[in-house]
């Protein structure tokens, strides 16, 4: 199915990615997981709580996908692998991708896909902050769960502590497994493929990508299934708030920007297009030293009418006075 812009955008300019305003977006969120990860780290009591909380939940709901996954990827290599290279590297990969893409091919909708995945990200670090969680491969072994990144580790550059590389796991936060992030970004980039891919493979990508992922972050045992329930509750949330906050934004651009915008200041030579500058070369100009003149042309008396004689110049200058 070919693609469709928006109607009154067909002919919208394309513009070069900006790295320099959007690179301060990346970091400020970077930033407010850094403080979050520094808040929780302490917290470890009240992770395994509330991980053990959920597991209570899903129990009374008659929910339990995550030890028939982990079991499978744990027993089977040639799943367990690939679903591990899944979990630590696609969300780092596709999501930028994705964005960079938007970027350079929709630019008329860049800045929406980009405020609704931002938004949700900071709702989301505002839950890992108030509500800590343990994963299951964290959870005592009594509960049945095997740390499948820990097991396949020697495959890949991750260690036993997270999907980070190897001597960086304190770097992570451990404990933000509520909600899901791995499941709101691939949810996003399933929306994004759906509304913008335009071709039958970007679709059926859109769909199988949030899907496979819910499956692995279950199967690995980094998140429950509500935690997965949870990150598509964050990005129905980050959907619905992000034209707030592109009002006010662009409010606060208003106010802020026009005190360091300079005025530009015309130059000479720019102010106007003909050669001679606005100088007049019509008869009758009035060079320096030379006294003012009439005009050449007589009212009513066509530019390529003859002269008239000397003479009939001073009885029509001196007609006026009789």
């Amino acid at each position: 199915m070919p693609h469709t812009e928006t109607p009154g955008t067909e002919g919208a300019p394309a513009t070069r990615l900006r790295w320099w305003t959007e690179l301060p977006l990346i970091l400020l969120v970077y930033a407010c997981y850094s403080a979050g990860r520094l808040l929780v780290r302490g917290d470890v009591t009240d992770a395994v709580n509330h991980g053990l909380a959920i597991l209570r939940i899903e129990q009374a709901l008659y929910l339990n996908a995550e030890h028939p996954l982990n079991r499978l990827l744990t027993r089977e290599p040639w799943l367990g692998i690939p679903a591990d290279f899944w979990y630590a590297s696609l969300h780092y990969l596709v999501t930028p991708a994705l964005l960079i893409w938007l970027f350079r091919s929709r630019a008329v909708h860049f800045r929406a896909a980009r405020t609704w995945l931002m938004t949700s990200t900071f709702i989301g670090l505002i839950g890992f902050t108030l509500l800590p969680t343990c994963p299951p491969r964290l959870l005592d072994a009594s509960h049945g769960f095997v740390d499948t990144m820990a097991q396949y580790s020697s495959y890949g550059w991750w260690a036993g502590e997270a999907s980070a590389p190897r001597g960086l796991g304190g770097l992570t936060n451990q404990y933000a497994a509520m909600p899901s992030l791995h499941v709101g970004w691939a949810l996003w980039c399933g929306v994004i493929l759906w509304r913008h891919g335009g071709t039958r493979l970007a679709k059926t990508a859109g769909i199988g990508y949030p899907l496979v992922t819910v499956v692995v972050v279950m199967g690995t045992a980094n998140h429950y299934f509500l935690d997965a329930v949870a990150g598509a509750a964050v990005m129905g949330a980050g959907l619905l708030l992000a034209p707030v906050v592109s009002r006010n934004t662009d409010r606060l651009k208003a106010r802020v920007l026009p005190r360091f915008v300079p005025v530009p200041v015309a130059s000479p030579a720019s102010g106007s297009p003909i050669v001679s500058d606005g100088c007049q070369t019509s008869a009758g100009e009035q060079f320096p030293g030379q006294r003012q003149l009439e005009p050449r042309f007589a009212s009513g008396t066509e530019p390529g009418d003859s002269p008239p004689a000397r003479g009939e110049d001073a009885e029509t200058a001196a007609a006026p006075a009789r």
